[in-house]
């Protein structure tokens, strides 16, 4: 029906998807690109970042510029972005990229107003390898206002496998 929210026709739809140059987020990008192509509407990957403060002594790291900062983290995304959608052998979406100051859990949900899916990677930079799914995941599926889909990267599958083994636990198949 015109007007519907993923029909590509009418009011606008989007496929959001978070990017941090991860295993877990390249898969959920190449997931992302070809959903947004099979639906017809655009793809908005979103970068999160912190300001160093977030991290580190103020003093030690002078004066933090908010501009260059969200700049440096939308040009580091968009690098991030052409890579994987340089491989697709298929048709890209309209992509837009966009930073934004703030933890990536609550980034990410605030993105997923009006979208017609989230995609994320099972597992980011953080935490622990071994999990299944990561708290960012964990907190887009309990928390996004539209479906979520979580996508596992092969790569991070075969790091969880080692990791079980090196710990003596065997893989569930």
């Amino acid at each position: 029906m015109a007007g519907e929210p993923g029909t590509g026709r009418g009011t606008a739809g989007r496929v959001v998807v978070g990017v941090d140059g991860s295993a877990g987020a390249r898969a959920a990008l190449r997931f992302a690109a070809e959903d947004a192509v099979r639906r017809g509407v655009p793809l908005e990957a979103v970068a999160a970042y912190r300001p160093p403060e977030a991290w580190m002594d103020f003093y030690a790291i002078g004066e933090y510029e908010p501009d260059r900062a969200r700049t440096a983290a939308e040009e580091q995304a968009r690098r991030h972005v052409d890579e994987v959608l340089g491989e697709l052998t298929g048709p890209a979406p309209d992509v837009r990229v966009t930073a934004v100051q703030g933890a990536a859990a609550d980034v990410l949900v605030d993105a997923s107003t009006g979208a017609d899916l989230l995609v994320v990677g099972s597992r980011g930079h953080g935490g622990f390898s071994s999990v299944l799914l990561g708290s960012v995941g964990m907190h887009c599926v309990l928390h996004a206002s539209c479906p979520v889909t979580v996508v596992h990267s092969a790569e991070a599958h075969g790091t969880r496998i080692r990791l079980r083994r090196q710990h003596g636990r065997e893989p569930v198949s």
